[in-house]
């Protein structure tokens, strides 16, 4: 049996070591090497405060007024909102900008990461070859695009009327068609960087688990469910929040194809933004529907973060 300490023994509390000199020497240099990581960070902090946090904040602070090419008019509070959700043309741009959403979201990741699963197994050559040809739209600027894709769709003369035999017909100026057109342009310029990102997750898979896998009997379906699929669950919620929200923001594709139009067929809510600013000159207005925008962007992607389970 142990015997109880002299200190004990008397019933006092024993006194606790004091700290060596190797401990505060630590503690000292965390806190230098702390203090040299937020001086590092202060430029990049700075300018996230003042180009992205505080737009943010004027933002909201404009919808609130009567805010037009006169300059700043009297507080109107939530009228801007109001007048927001009763607006016709607002209505029809948040159904099509949800359409565009839900139909290119998925669409971009599931044949991404079907590319991206056909590649990555190739020799180094032909897997940087098709990375290259698939991620050739994304730098390529977006006049060019629509150049391209004007002349693909141009009811007399494009190539697609001519390769399915309907002459004259205008694919951009029908509405049962023009956002159709749309999500079809704007899957071809999303793919490139999802398969680029989704072969260098899959060359990262662990190989010795798969063949561990499959020597237990596993199939190909197994194989990729249990272990491919978690391994590449960071790039996956990547992926699906970025094209969320650059599916969102869709608006080059619509001022240089249709405007909007025929009849608000391609009106969204990005569009809709410059439109109200930029052709009406009702800023107040504007920043309202930005502010709106950009809620249901955070409302989606925090749904995808809850779904993936991933912090």
């Amino acid at each position: 049996m142990a015997q109880p300490t002299p200190a004990a023994a008397a019933g006092r509390k024993p006194r606790k070591p004091k700290s060596s000199h190797t401990s505060g020497m630590s503690r000292a240099l965390v806190r230098r090497e702390t203090i040299s990581a937020y001086i590092f960070l202060l430029p990049s902090l700075l300018f996230f405060l003042l180009f992205v946090v505080a737009p943010m904040f004027i933002c909201v602070f404009y919808s609130l007024f009567d805010y037009g090419l006169g300059g700043l008019g009297d507080f109107v509070g939530l009228d801007n909102y109001i007048r927001l959700f009763q607006d016709p043309i607002f209505h029809k741009g948040l159904i099509n900008t949800i359409i565009i959403v839900v139909v290119a979201v998925p669409t971009v990741t599931a044949f991404s990461l079907w590319v991206s699963s056909a590649i990555y197994r190739m020799h180094a050559f032909p897997r940087s070859f098709f990375r290259c040809v698939f991620y050739l739209p994304v730098v390529t600027g977006s006049v060019a695009i629509t150049v391209v894709w004007k002349w693909i769709l141009d009811p007399y003369n494009g190539i697609l009327n001519q390769l399915i035999g309907t002459d004259g017909y205008n694919w951009l100026g029908e509405s049962r068609t023009a956002l159709a057109c749309i999500i079809v342009i704007l899957f071809t310029t999303s793919i490139g960087q999802p398969i680029v990102l989704y072969t260098a997750a899959l060359g990262n898979v662990d190989a010795s688990i798969i063949e561990a896998a499959k020597v237990d009997g596993a199939n190909k379906l197994q194989v990729f469910w249990k272990i491919t699929w978690p391994s590449i669950m960071p790039t996956t919620l990547y992926v699906l929040v970025i094209t969320t929200i650059n599916s969102f923001q869709c608006f080059a594709l619509i001022q240089l194809m249709t405007q909007g139009g025929p009849m608000n067929a391609t009106m969204t809510i990005m569009y809709q933004v410059y439109y109200a600013a930029y052709r009406l000159y009702d800023l107040g207005y504007a920043n309202a529907i930005g502010v709106i925008l950009a809620i249901i962007i955070a409302i989606f992607s925090a749904v995808q973060f809850k779904l993936a389970k991933t912090d």
